[in-house]
């Protein structure tokens, strides 16, 4: 049973985006390791989600567009990200903040929407 590139994609996204925030972002709970330490263990991180996130191109385009797969990209770095902070950072999000995100999430409405 192979799953539907469409969903594929999303999963593979999705999957990319735990990496990738745990790459760029992880390291702020340990403020007193090196730089360079910091950098290196980023880097190896970072590998894996670009091991998920080329594939999850490869396989979306053609079913999304360019700007389709970047819009879900990004959708799902906010959702990653806003969970990572709450529950790993320890930082609530706020209203405003909330807002915000609300509009890039109109902003995506826009994008998958045929007029």
């Amino acid at each position: 049973m192979s799953i539907p590139a469409p969903i594929l994609t999303i999963l593979l996204l999705a999957a990319s985006n735990i990496f990738m925030t745990f790459a760029w972002y992880g390291h702020l709970k340990f403020k007193t390791a090196p730089l360079v330490v910091v950098i290196l263990v980023s880097w190896g991180i970072a590998l894996f989600e670009y091991m998920l996130q080329v594939p999850a191109n490869r396989i979306g385009h053609g079913v999304y567009n360019a700007a389709q797969l970047k819009t879900i990209q990004e959708v799902l770095t906010l959702t990653v990200f806003v969970a990572f902070s709450y529950f790993y950072l320890k930082e609530p999000i706020s209203w405003s903040q909330g807002i915000g995100f609300g509009f890039i999430a109109l902003g995506a409405f826009f994008i998958f929407h045929k007029f």
